[in-house]
């Protein structure tokens, strides 16, 4: 008996509290950037935001949740009711397992893959697949409008995302997320790959369908978007989906070009700071450009969006893989 408890029980109940401890603060970091995003864009639009629930509103996220929670999910009479439910629980749950991959400090990772990037990439290219099964199976013209601009959006920006994401792995040698940090102690990538980091950036907020690149939400023409049938907790669930994938695609930022967990190298007196803590930061400064852009810029036309992701990012990003594969074999003939 003592022999099954530490073989079998034990392993599990610390990969339990593990995955719980890495939830639990994602998902509250997801309520509380809602709160957030309200306020500085209230700020921006000299306005104040959310300011009556609570002290400075800060009970405002766990209101709209239970407010959510209590309204009755309603399926219309016309939609597909298994895949109609199966949508927004595929979109939220890909948004919170792909952090298994992620490490948060040396060490620090639920599961510690040498091909962590290609994990990545298998659960980001799934993501889609929650808005078109909720766009067809509403039975609406408009929902379904909405899931194929999300599909053709989102395919076209993540071939631009994998070659960037191609030339940060010819430089770190590596497909572990880890090593890619520990590369970056000389020098963060975003230094180098400055006009890659850039167009990451873009790519992400089209990949995450924010502003300027919400075309499948658009709400002067598709009412709501792909989400329009959906109400209550199924509802709650694409929108938390939304913004666990904002956290993710900053935390993947963070660790593919602002050097992870690692400090700044010229702060030496910041040294002592825990690497968790300079991760989080990171994420925090990636996530207000998503905000900072949403109460700037006005959304694009659907064929500036399309131009920009094939004419312009592709190009770009596919000479950029060429110049540095030539530079870096040019520095190992160099070397040798």
């Amino acid at each position: 008996m003592v022999e099954f408890w530490w073989t079998y029980v034990w392993p599990t109940a610390i990969i339990v509290l593990e995955v719980v401890a890495i939830l639990v603060p994602l998902l509250t970091a997801v309520a509380y950037l809602t709160y957030v995003e309200r306020k500085v864009m209230g700020a921006m639009q000299l306005r104040k935001g959310p300011n009556v629930v609570g002290p400075f509103g800060l009970l405002q996220p766990i209101a709209d949740g239970m407010k959510l929670f209590f309204k009755e999910t309603v399926i219309p009479s016309g939609a597909n009711p298994v895949v109609f439910v199966i949508a927004p629980m595929l979109t939220f749950i890909l948004a919170l397992i792909a952090w298994a991959v992620i490490p948060f400090g040396e060490g620090m990772v639920l599961a510690d893959i040498n091909v962590g990037i290609l994990y990545l990439f298998a659960i980001s290219s799934l993501g889609v697949y929650g808005i078109v099964m909720a766009g067809w199976a509403s039975n609406s013209r408009y929902a379904f409008l909405a899931a194929v601009r999300s599909g053709a959006q989102m395919v076209s920006y993540e071939i631009s995302i994998g070659f960037i994401i191609i030339t940060v792995l010819l430089s770190a040698g590596s497909l572990n997320l880890s090593d890619i940090v520990l590369a970056q102690k000389t020098v963060w990538f975003f230094i180098p790959h400055l006009p890659m980091f850039v167009i990451f950036l873009v790519s992400i907020l089209a990949e995450t369908n924010r502003s300027p690149f919400d075309l499948p939400e658009g709400e002067s023409e598709l009412v709501a978007g792909f989400f329009v049938e959906y109400s209550a907790m199924t509802f709650a669930m694409f929108f938390l989906g939304e913004y666990a994938n904002m956290i993710l695609m900053s935390a993947l930022a963070t660790v593919l070009f602002l050097g992870g967990w690692l400090p700044p190298v010229d702060m030496v007196p910041f040294t002592w700071v825990p690497g968790p803590i300079w991760f989080c930061l990171k994420i925090a400064l990636v996530l207000f450009f998503f905000l900072w852009v949403r109460a700037t810029f006005p959304r694009f036309r659907y064929d500036q969006l399309m131009r920009l992701g094939w004419k312009v990012f592709l190009p770009l990003s596919l000479v950029w893989v060429v110049l540095t594969a030539t530079v870096l074999q040019y520095a190992g003939w160099a070397q040798s």
